[in-house]
């Protein structure tokens, strides 16, 4: 009986950890995406997918597409300057799902930051997103890919040396495997 107690308590523990974690890694994207971004109707410059990453590579692929499915919503309902569409969560939520199918339970790998990064690029940013900006603004989609492509080939280098770097080094500080 006594075991079973103290299972519970240490459950209990790690489970709140996890949830303040979540806590800080959405409200960060949530800053980062909406009060310190460079928007414009097709574009958007930000540091969001830093804390979603992290989030990902310390708390594994569910948490961390819901982690970036509810900045999304909270951020668009709290900050947003337009209307909600409920893609741009869905395109979050996958964003997490695959940072965390590649960082979870990992060390700092170069090469497998470039695939996420490239992965996450392609498939969410540029094609995803972009359906979503063509159902949303009913605009072509050359028009808007016109807009978006020089972007995320400017941005994809600098997003995955970001995180390359802050991972190894937060690698360092908290050990592989536990917890913050």
């Amino acid at each position: 009986m006594r075991n079973s107690m103290v299972r519970a308590r240490l459950f209990s523990v790690k489970r709140t950890r996890e949830l303040v974690l979540l806590g800080v890694f959405t409200s960060l994207t949530v800053l980062l995406a909406r009060v310190f971004a460079i928007q414009t109707p097709f574009v958007h410059f930000g540091l969001s997918f830093l804390p979603v990453a992290l989030c990902a590579a310390w708390l594994g692929p569910v948490k961390a597409g819901t982690c970036a499915a509810l900045a999304d919503i909270l951020g668009a309902n709290l900050l947003g300057t337009g209307a909600y569409f409920p893609g741009f969560t869905v395109s979050a939520f996958f964003t997490g799902w695959l940072y965390g199918i590649f960082f979870y339970r990992r060390r700092p790998n170069l090469w497998l930051v470039l695939a996420a990064f490239l992965l996450v690029t392609v498939f969410v940013h540029l094609l995803l997103n972009t359906v979503w900006l063509v159902l949303f603004y009913e605009k072509g989609a050359s028009l808007i890919l016109a807009a978006r492509v020089p972007k995320l080939i400017l941005c994809y280098p600098l997003e995955c040396a970001l995180f390359f770097f802050v991972w190894r080094y937060l690698s360092r500080i908290l050990p592989h495997g536990k917890s913050f």
